[in-house]
């Protein structure tokens, strides 16, 4: 991709969350959330592990009753002894106030507390109940997440709009009304949090819906509207590849548009999937457009009937988990092989052009042609693999590259 292409990112505070920076010039961070009871100590600590080793750099916990916030500390603890030093979100609904009260380990122990000001406490009780969760940020220096939501939307701003849009002379609709309730309670409340002394860079801001062009509207709206750093991702975003063509629609639109400092992929997990698989797409979204490089990208042409052969397709599989696998290590030994690139294509049609265009690419036999695979390094040819270990072959000339290619403090 070219510089030109890869869009000039909209200017926004910066907040710092345990080590990772949000917003200004960082770049779009990788956000997860798990799916364990919290107080589920051991459940919790691996899935916070596995999200973290998948590349996730920001992890968000439930913490919805005494026992969650107990286990936090616990959950902390037993990560760092682990070597894993990932950012913990408190994941806040109705009783943050008093779990942060009963349990100030917690409140220390997170790397940031997410507010949803459409269930923070209803009637009087609001905005004494947000002031509290406030003042433990200021406290204990944490930044927050202020993160409306169309499902809990703050129901007597809505309310208070709609009387307003009823006296306009030409009134809005009821969805444009609605998205404007969802960017208020988000902006209003930011302004709050800092009249109660919380400091701006410390204030990010998110509006989720579950529709792609409400979704594109909305984060247009809200980044012409304030410098927070804002979070992205359609919530209840769905199952398989709904999940993943839908955020993608919306994501990819506002992240070409400068828009995003934080992404999240909310899928709906297929029964016995890894939970990592939201990490996995929210990376190959930011790397297939530019933004940012987490894994060798490995191109694959799709078969046809020249390819009757499924042998490339299984090659292609092979190399894509090979170097994913791979990347932690790399990524401490080996940096820079993230940018590394990859080809593996199914006939002479477009197989060595693609195969040249690539680090590395192997071209191999389609129907009725010789039984011989060509690869290419750095586009010249280096080596013609053949016979039944065309695999293991290939992946070697793959890791013999990365070692000399990639070396710690060579700067490459």
């Amino acid at each position: 991709m070219s510089i030109a292409s890869i869009p000039v990112r909209r200017r926004a505070l910066q907040a710092r969350i345990g080590g990772v920076a949000v917003g200004g010039d960082a770049p779009v961070v990788v956000q997860s959330m798990t799916n364990t009871d919290t107080a589920d100590v051991a459940s919790t600590v691996k899935q916070v592990a596995q999200l973290w080793r998948a590349g996730s750099e920001l992890v968000r916990l439930t913490v919805n009753n005494a026992e969650a916030a107990a286990a936090v500390p616990r959950i902390r603890d037993k990560l760092a002894m682990m070597g894993v030093e990932v950012p913990l979100i408190g994941d806040f609904h109705y009783n943050g106030h008093t779990l942060l009260t009963d349990e100030p380990a917690a409140a220390q122990a997170l790397a940031k507390y997410r507010i949803n000001p459409g269930n923070v406490g209803f009637g009087r009780k609001r905005d004494t109940q947000f002031a509290t969760l406030i003042e433990f940020a200021i406290r204990y220096a944490k930044p927050v997440r202020i993160g409306a939501n169309w499902g809990s939307l703050d129901q007597d701003l809505a309310a208070r709009l709609m009387d307003e849009n009823a006296q306009r002379a030409v009134p809005w609709d009821a969805t444009a009304v609605l998205r404007e309730a969802l960017i208020r309670s988000a902006l209003d409340s930011a302004q709050r949090a800092v009249e109660l002394g919380l400091a701006p860079e410390n204030i990010v801001l998110s509006c989720k819906v579950s529709g792609v062009q409400d979704l594109i509207a909305v984060y247009r709206d809200l980044a012409a509207r304030c410098d927070f750093p804002l979070h992205l991702g359609l919530t209840e975003a769905g199952m398989g590849s709904k999940g993943i063509v839908a955020s993608t629609a919306a994501l990819a639109v506002l992240l070409q548009e400068g828009i995003g400092d934080t992404i999240r992929i909310s899928l709906t997990p297929e029964p016995e999937e890894s939970r990592t698989r939201e990490v996995i797409v929210a990376q190959e979204l930011l790397q297939t457009m530019g933004l940012r490089a987490f894994t060798p990208q490995v191109t694959a042409c799709p078969g046809c009937g020249r390819t009757t052969s499924t042998f490339f397709q299984h090659l292609a599989k092979t190399v894509q988990e090979h170097v994913r696998e791979q990347m932690p290590r790399w990524k401490i030994t080996n940096p820079g092989a993230e940018n590394l690139t990859l080809a593996v294509m199914g006939c002479i049609v477009n197989g060595p052009g693609e195969s040249r265009h690539a680090n590395i690419g192997i071209s191999l036999p389609g129907t009725g042609e010789a039984p011989t695979a060509p690869v290419f390094i750095d586009g010249q040819k280096a080596a013609t693999l053949r016979g039944e270990n065309i695999a293991q072959e290939f992946i070697t000339l793959i890791d013999d590259y990365v070692q000399r290619t990639y070396r710690a403090g060579t700067g490459d």
